[in-house]
């Protein structure tokens, strides 16, 4: 069936199209221009805007589920929990834990992709263990270890679907790691790190990492060492032009002024923003398990955050897609057709994955997110398939 979208404020490419016309067909963008026909009609009635579907590569869970507890049903859960929000993709994401407990959770995701609901996983996100202590953020230290050959190639061996590791690039092993992640086709991403600034250079131009995971949580700044200013992970960023970076633009991790001077620096072709959810996302205040449930440990969501219980730390976020894009536009003051591409065809660029989605574009996956001007979600459909539509 050939359904056509009329009347809708189009974004694409960065770009706001007043009142344009687009058509789907099964699982197809197949047509974007004016007075389109088709057997079946959406109407924007000139009020709503459209853009490509909202991109995840940062998720630990949501709806009250979390991808650590490995269990296909609640994975299937998290995506329809996500697609209310305007998420069409995800990458489901790890935290450093067992041997054990990582093995299950790629089974479970391999189960999982199976039986996709919502938004449709792409793909798992291994954040951690091979993080450095000194950098743990709410990972649990006792599961902080520096890269084993043989561990990565078991779990490479068990599973195809690792698209990303969060690595931090100081660690022995890590450069040897880079190189097998390189050839097995898996995104290298600089995180959790103590690393200063040439550290981090080395790991983007020799290692093959071309990702900054959460700029500014859990990564060295300028410090000063026996006297000496030494610049750190976030300086680097800066510096690799064409290293992308992550923002958690939930309005708590990092301030207005922050956001702003990612955007100044490196722009909407380079800053990709990201939920980082835990299980909360999506359930109001109380207190909740970070982590699996067997091994991880709870923590408190109030003031739109998820704090450690002793509220010395953030313990990832609570946030959805159309938050991050609310927060770009209305605490940064970001023009929201440049807000939705750091959600859209930035993140798709990053993960090698443009080629069939990011973008609206004739041939491409019809992953579509419908929202209005306060950036509150009508309807989202992945791959031709409506998976949330306002009541």
């Amino acid at each position: 069936m050939l359904t056509v979208f009329k009347n809708f404020r189009i974004i694409r490419h960065g770009e706001i199209s007043p009142f344009s016309d687009l058509a789907v067909e099964d699982d197809k963008i197949v047509a974007i221009g004016h007075d389109l026909t088709g057997e079946k009609y959406v109407d924007g009635k000139n009020e709503f805007y459209l853009s490509a579907g909202f991109i995840d590569i940062h998720t630990h869970g949501g709806g009250g589920y979390d991808f650590m507890d490995s269990d296909p049903d609640e994975y299937v859960e998290i995506a329809r929990n996500h697609a209310k929000y305007g998420a069409t993709s995800l990458y489901p994401t790890t935290v450093s834990a067992s041997r054990e407990e990582l093995l299950a959770t790629l089974d479970a995701y391999d189960r999982a992709s199976q039986k996709n609901d919502g938004a449709k996983m792409l793909g798992i996100h291994l954040e951690g263990p091979y993080i450095s202590p000194l950098q743990a953020g709410a990972m649990d230290p006792k599961y902080i270890r520096d890269p084993d050959p043989d561990e990565y190639a078991q779990m490479f061996a068990l599973s195809k679907n690792i698209r990303r590791m969060t690595i931090a690039p100081e660690l022995p092993g890590a450069a040897d790691l880079g190189v097998y992640m390189k050839e097995h086709g898996v995104v290298g991403s600089i995180g959790h790190t103590n690393a200063t600034a040439d550290k981090v250079i080395a790991a983007h131009k020799e290692g093959g990492y071309n990702l900054l995971t959460h700029m500014y949580s859990c990564m060295n700044m300028t410090k000063r060492h026996e006297g000496w200013r030494r610049a750190g992970a976030v300086e680097a960023a800066y510096l690799l032009d064409d290293l992308y970076v992550e923002a958690i633009a939930d309005g708590c991790h990092l301030p207005a002024e922050l956001l702003q001077l990612m955007y100044k620096i490196k722009g909407e072709d380079r800053m990709i923003l990201v939920t980082d959810s835990m299980r909360a996302a999506g359930m109001g205040e109380g207190v909740f398990r970070f982590g699996s449930r067997a091994n991880g440990y709870d923590v408190i969501v109030e003031d739109g955050v998820a704090k450690l219980m002793d509220r010395t730390a953030f313990a990832g976020s609570v946030a959805t897609t159309d938050r991050l894009v609310r927060t770009m536009v209305e605490l940064a003051g970001v023009p929201l057709e440049k807000a939705v591409k750091m959600i859209t065809e930035t993140p798709a660029k990053a993960m090698g994955i443009y080629g069939e989605r990011g973008s609206l574009d004739d041939g491409k996956y019809a992953d579509i997110t419908v929202f209005n001007d306060k950036v509150r979600v009508q309807l989202t459909m992945s791959e031709g398939k409506i998976v949330y539509a306002k009541e």
